[in-house]
């Protein structure tokens, strides 16, 4: 049996708000409700559970890999919000995009403050 991710829950301080800028920034389909859980599923079966929760909401990091094609519509539409975004984890280049292993890499956060990650390439890749 491999293992993999199956799911994870994302506390929001508005469950409708974050999975519906998820679903918007990354043209991912809309949410499924189940139990308190607004689930955003990607690509490879992966749900994001959103479920309500009063702030401080504690920030996580979700990291996404996506396509050329998908990184510059995603981008896009981050820029079309007017978000801010970074090309590294410290947000140290605010307005830049990285180019690590020869890919392009994104931050921005969401609603609730966590700190979202598109990148092209898998960290340390070595492919062509």
């Amino acid at each position: 049996m491999s293992v993999e991710l199956n799911h994870t829950i994302v506390h929001a301080a508005d469950r409708e708000a974050s999975a519906r800028f998820m679903v918007e920034v990354f043209g991912l389909p809309e949410p499924e409700s189940f139990g308190p859980f607004l689930a955003v599923r990607t690509a490879n079966g992966v749900s994001l559970d959103y479920i309500q929760d009063r702030p401080p909401i504690s920030p996580q990091h979700y990291a996404f890999l996506v396509s050329e094609a998908e990184f510059d519509a995603i981008f896009g539409r981050v820029k079309a919000r007017g978000l801010t975004y970074w090309a590294d984890p410290a947000r140290r280049r605010a307005g830049e995009i990285n180019t690590h292993w020869g890919g392009r890499g994104v931050y921005f956060d969401d609603p609730s403050g966590h700190f979202l990650e598109i990148i092209t390439r898998p960290y340390g890749s070595s492919l062509p």
